[in-house]
């Protein structure tokens, strides 16, 4: 029986998600193994990300391996992923989505949960967290934070800084999320967070056929949509956005929101919709933030960034 080579970064929490993956093929009676690599957003990590132009900053190692058939699926964290995938790399599954959430890792007992007027240090190195956070509490400071899991929590450790912001869902699977924490429910996560996603090169058959039996299809469907309303807003920019779906009752519940990168301004919204208008739903969302002053943030945030 042929061998399905998983290629993944070599991360703690990649190799977690890699191992899944794994598991779940071998129950299926496929033979496996796994293929880590290192990727260029593991390497570098001085500079914020939205510095280094975050699409595939993660996934792009694994692309080429793949390309080149030193691997035949990779699995990716979903916020990692471009809305616009490689030609000839497709999407093979959409795996259970765990905790959607972002969560604040705090050193003291300081009220975050409300608007104050402290003065407080947080840690991230996500523009859409920082832009969400300033939007709050306006007067905090937020600094530059890099590494994978484990090196982030020893730099947050190590620091000066009262807190950092982590996804809870990378804490939780390899069991690192500590009792001092905070969830912020308010705060929209990365389009798609929460998600793992395995690809896998378009001409290869019998992959595809393996890895679709991972699917879940009520996940792919929200996922689907975030990333499209990311996909129609970003234009190809880093510009802060957020986005939640969830199913309910044959409804697609969904938040979204386009930030300034100082947190000054936000446009956001709050709809439902009927799951069988899902395939276009991203999209009309994102327009109507458009529409509602997101153009010209996002025309802003480009001539910025120039």
């Amino acid at each position: 029986m042929r061998r399905i080579r998983i290629g993944t970064r070599d991360s703690e929490l990649a190799l977690w998600q890699a191992h899944t993956v794994q598991r779940q093929l071998e129950a299926l009676g496929y033979q496996t193994e796994i293929v880590a690599v290192k990727s260029e957003g593991d390497i570098i990590l001085d500079k914020p990300l939205y510095e280094m132009g975050i699409v595939g900053v993660f996934t792009k190692t694994l692309d080429i391996a793949m390309l080149q058939g030193q691997i035949d699926i990779a699995v990716h964290s979903m916020k990692d992923v471009p809305t616009t995938l490689p030609q000839g790399i497709v999407q093979g599954a959409v795996l259970k989505r765990a905790n959607p959430h972002d969560i604040l890792l705090y050193k003291s007992s300081a009220d975050f949960a409300e608007n104050t007027a402290s003065v407080a240090t947080i840690a991230t190195s996500s523009l859409r967290r920082k832009a969400q956070w300033l939007h709050r509490f306006p007067l905090h400071t937020v600094e530059n934070l890099r590494g994978n899991v484990n090196t982030r929590l020893q730099k947050l450790t190590d620091s000066t800084w009262d807190g950092a912001i982590f996804a809870a869902a990378g804490l939780e699977r390899i069991n690192k999320k500590p009792t001092n924490h905070l969830v912020l429910d308010w705060m929209l996560p990365a389009p798609a967070q929460g998600a793992m996603v395995v690809v896998v090169n378009e001409k290869d058959a019998y992959a595809r056929k393996a890895v679709a039996q991972l699917n879940n299809p009520t996940t792919e469907l929200c996922t689907e949509v975030e990333r499209q309303f990311l996909k129609t807003l970003e234009g190809g920019c880093t510009a802060p956005i957020g986005a939640y779906a969830y199913f309910e009752n044959n409804t697609i519940h969904f938040k979204g929101g386009l930030f300034s990168p100082d947190g000054k301004e936000a446009i956001t919204v709050d709809e439902t919709i009927e799951s069988s208008k899902a395939s276009e739903a991203g999209k009309h969302f994102a327009t109507m933030v458009l529409a509602n002053g997101g153009a010209a943030i996002i025309e802003q945030f480009n001539t910025q960034a120039k």
